[in-house]
C-alpha cells in the first residue's frame, strides 16, 4: 500500500466511549472462552450474559455470530502475536524464545481458532490477511533464530511447531478435560525436547504416574454417576407427576 503500515490502517476502528470499548472487550473475551468451551454455536446470549451486557448491546457491537467470530479469531491470534513479539525481543536465548511463545500460544488456546476458521468467515478480509502475516512473520523469526543458533533440528519448520502446540492444546468443545488442562504445558515441555538435541527443557510440575490418571478419571466418574443420579430423580418425578 505504497509504504503505508496496512496492519495499522485495517486494524484501525471508529474511536469508542471508555464504556463502550470496555464493553466490546468484555464481549470478544466472553465469545473467546465460551467458543473453546463449547463451540461457536453457543448461543449469543449466553455469551451476552457472561460479558454482563444486555443482548441489545451485544448487537450494537457486532450484527451477527459472522462478525464476533470474526473478531474473535483476530484477538486470539493478535495477543498471539504480541506474546511472540515479547518472546523474541526478551529471550536472549533462540530456543528459550521459542519455548515461551510456545506455551503462551497454548494458554490462549490457540487450537480453539481452527474450528472457527471453518465457520463462515471471510479469511480474505484485510484484518484477516495482515494478522496471518504478522504471524507468519513473528513464528518463522522464531524458528528461523533456532535454527540458526543450532537448538532446532534442521528438518523442522514452523508448521511443525504450529502443530505440536495445536494437538497439545486442543480444548473438547462442550467438556472440562482436567487431564487436558492440567498437563498441557509439562506435555507441551516433552514434545518441544523432541525438536532440540540438547540443553532438555526443565518440565513443568512434577512426573505423572498412571494412578494420576486414574485418580483423574475416577473423579470424573464420579461427577458423571452424580449428574446421573440427578437426571433419573427428576426423570421420575416427572413419569409420576
Amino acid at each position: 500500500m505504497n509504504g503505508v503500515d496496512t496492519a495499522a490502517v485495517v486494524r484501525e476502528r471508529p474511536r469508542l466511549r471508555a464504556d463502550a470499548r470496555r464493553n466490546r472487550e468484555r464481549i470478544v473475551g466472553a465469545a473467546r472462552e465460551m467458543f473453546v468451551e463449547f463451540g461457536a454455536d453457543v448461543p449469543l446470549d449466553d455469551v451476552a450474559r457472561r460479558a454482563g451486557v444486555g443482548n441489545a448491546t451485544l448487537y450494537r457491537h457486532f450484527a451477527d455470530r459472522r462478525e464476533l467470530v470474526h473478531e474473535v479469531v483476530l484477538s486470539v491470534l493478535e495477543r498471539i502475536v504480541v506474546s511472540g513479539e515479547a518472546a523474541t525481543a526478551e529471550e536472549p536465548d533462540a530456543f528459550a524464545a521459542l519455548r515461551r511463545f510456545a506455551h503462551g500460544a497454548a494458554e490462549e488456546k490457540v487450537a480453539a481458532v481452527c474450528p472457527l476458521l471453518s465457520e463462515d468467515i471471510d479469511k480474505s478480509h484485510p484484518d484477516m490477511v495482515a494478522m496471518r502475516e504478522r504471524l507468519d512473520g513473528v513464528i518463522g523469526a522464531l524458528v528461523g533464530r533456532a535454527h540458526a543458533s543450532g537448538q532446532l533440528r534442521a528438518d523442522v519448520g514452523a508448521g511443525d511447531l504450529m502443530m505440536v502446540i495445536t494437538h497439545l492444546a486442543r480444548p473438547l468443545p462442550g467438556t472440562r478435560c482436567a487431564a487436558n488442562e492440567q498437563f498441557v504445558h509439562r506435555h507441551l515441555d516433552i514434545m518441544l525436547d523432541g525438536l532440540r538435541d540438547l540443553h532438555p527443557t526443565p518440565l513443568t510440575g512434577s512426573a505423572v504416574e498412571l494412578r494420576d490418571l486414574r485418580g483423574i478419571g475416577q473423579a470424573e466418574s464420579h461427577a458423571d454417576k452424580l449428574a446421573n443420579r440427578r437426571s433419573s430423580g427428576h426423570a421420575n418425578r416427572d413419569g409420576n407427576g
